[in-house]
């Protein structure tokens, strides 16, 4: 007796066939009939296969080590872009909205390669493809809701508390620094461009963050070869500060960044007391920027293992995993512990000191250095 013949549904173009356990009831003729449309249009066969329900098969911590998110936060997500990665129509299996994002988590929290992500949900690794590239756009659209600066006075006292409170450094803001996201070769004339003095090819990615790990600006176009500094220079947000748009608040980075009026790097030469103090402070206070790319690298494996999908849809990854660090950041979504100290890799490629071209004392940036050591050297 033949050994039962599981449960698939096979589309044949616009034949519609069910292998059932039970083959007694087809006859000699049906059967042969179809196997020849199966070996005569490969194809064009097509083997829908079991999607696995994932919110009901693991409890909450297996959920969290296998989409770095909590089932909670994974929901919440999904109320925000469902509208637009939900298809039309349920007809032909249509992978739904839910099983598109968990698919994508997937990707993002293994690093590995496309058919992972497709086998693991059931689909074919082409169409996982597309639904990671459908569902980074989608959650990169929400950008300007999730990473942001504080806008109301209210906002910005308490980050600038946040920072206070951890080396009494005043009227800081945000963080500052770069990082390199690993990506494939892009290719054609420019591909060269991308590779980073470590050589591999890169994505070097501006953020500012505050004190809570929250990113609140990613700069996410620059090649790997690109210094921090010039990233910064070109950046908007350094518009913003020379317009005077975000008043008396200061930024913290480290000696690869030119010494701004509104960006304070640290003393390359500490003489006195105050300045050794300006220096500590400083340091400990952009230490958050440090931390943040830890905990974001550690929730989402695929920034620090390598993205190896196109050029376009790599940046479009890395905005998408940064939203969703912040969601998780709001809702407490505490699934990554990363010890403070673990993460000082922070690059230091191009990282030369800078701000020695800024040794004249009557300078506008010198001057607000010089206040701030002053204030540490009364403190």
């Amino acid at each position: 007796m033949s050994s039962p013949i599981p449960k698939y549904n096979i589309f044949l173009g616009a034949h519609n066939m069910d292998f059932s356990e039970d083959m007694s009831s087809s006859s000699d003729d049906e059967d042969l009939f179809e196997l020849a449309l199966i070996i005569a249009f490969p194809r064009r066969a097509k083997i829908i296969r079991p999607r696995t329900n994932h919110f009901e098969k693991w409890l909450d911590q297996e959920f969290i080590d296998r989409f770095r998110l909590s089932k909670a936060t994974t929901l919440f997500v999904l109320d925000l872009i469902k509208d637009q990665i939900s298809h039309r129509t349920t007809r032909n299996h249509a992978v739904s909205a839910q099983n598109q994002l968990l698919i994508t988590l997937r990707y993002y929290a293994t690093g590995s390669f496309l058919r992972v992500s497709a086998d693991f949900t059931g689909v074919d690794r082409s169409t996982s493809g597309r639904i990671v590239r459908r569902v980074s756009q989608a959650l990169a659209t929400l950008r300007p809701h999730f990473i942001k600066f504080p806008i109301t006075m209210e906002e910005v006292e308490t980050v600038r508390q946040g920072f206070y409170q951890i080396a009494k450094f005043p009227r800081c803001i945000g963080a500052i620094d770069c990082t390199h996201i690993k990506i494939c070769s892009p290719g054609g004339n420019n591909a060269e461009l991308y590779r980073n003095r470590k050589q591999f090819f890169s994505i070097n990615v501006q953020t500012i963050c505050d004190s809570n790990l929250q990113i609140q600006n990613i700069v996410c176009r620059w090649p790997g070869s690109a210094h921090d500094a010039n990233i910064f220079k070109n950046s908007m947000i350094r518009s913003k500060f020379e317009l005077g748009l975000m008043g008396e608040n200061l930024l913290v980075g480290d000696s690869g960044y030119p010494l701004k009026k509104y960006l304070m790097t640290p003393l390359s030469n500490p003489q006195t007391i105050a300045e050794e103090r300006y220096n500590e402070s400083q340091i400990r206070t952009r230490n958050p920027i440090e931390r943040s790319y830890g905990v974001w690298k550690r929730r989402f494996p695929i920034l620090a293992i390598g993205i190896n999908v196109d050029l376009e849809t790599a940046k479009t990854v890395i905005v998408a995993t940064a939203v969703l660090h912040n969601i998780a950041n709001t809702l407490r979504d505490k699934t990554i512990i990363v010890n403070p100290q673990l993460e000082q890799d922070v690059e230091l490629i191009n990282h030369v000191p800078v701000d020695r071209v800024n040794n004249t004392p009557n300078t506008p940036q010198q001057i607000v250095r010089r206040s701030l050591v002053n204030y540490f050297g009364n403190i």
